[in-house]
């Protein structure tokens, strides 16, 4: 979170929130497997590591070119984008995505946004799709 100029106290918050409300997410006990992975990028490894120990069946990572296809299915793993992702989930139950979605929008705080300034949000984080979905 340094180069994304987050100071240590709120980087610490920002992971203290997340533990808490997916406390099934931390992943332990995986960094064993991580030398016998390869990876474009060895940093990458620890991700591909979790994902195995927790019988992932896919990797979220806007990264895709550090996750070959072949290499990830020897694994029963596959990477989409997060906006794939996101699509995929959108696509399972509309009418529930588009609800939660407004609901989203209606008890956002701080700062109080509309939905087309949500909406221009995920397009900038590179969520085109999920945001042409929810529009439309």
């Amino acid at each position: 979170m340094k180069r994304k100029g987050i100071t240590d106290k709120e980087a610490i918050k920002r992971v203290n929130n997340a533990n808490l409300a997916f406390p099934d997410a931390l992943v332990i006990n995986y960094t064993g497997l991580i030398k016998g992975l390869e990876l474009p990028d060895p940093k990458d490894c620890h991700v591909l590591a979790a994902a195995i120990k927790t019988n992932a069946n896919i990797i979220v990572t806007n990264n895709i070119k550090d996750f070959p296809k072949e290499y990830l299915s020897s694994y029963g793993l596959s990477a989409k984008t997060a906006d794939d992702f996101l699509t995929d989930i959108i696509d399972l139950n509309p009418k529930q995505a588009t609800k939660a979605f407004k609901e989203m929008v209606l008890n956002r705080r701080n700062p109080d946004l509309d939905e087309f300034e949500l909406l221009d949000i995920l397009t900038k984080r590179r969520l085109t799709y999920t945001a042409n979905y929810l529009h439309s």
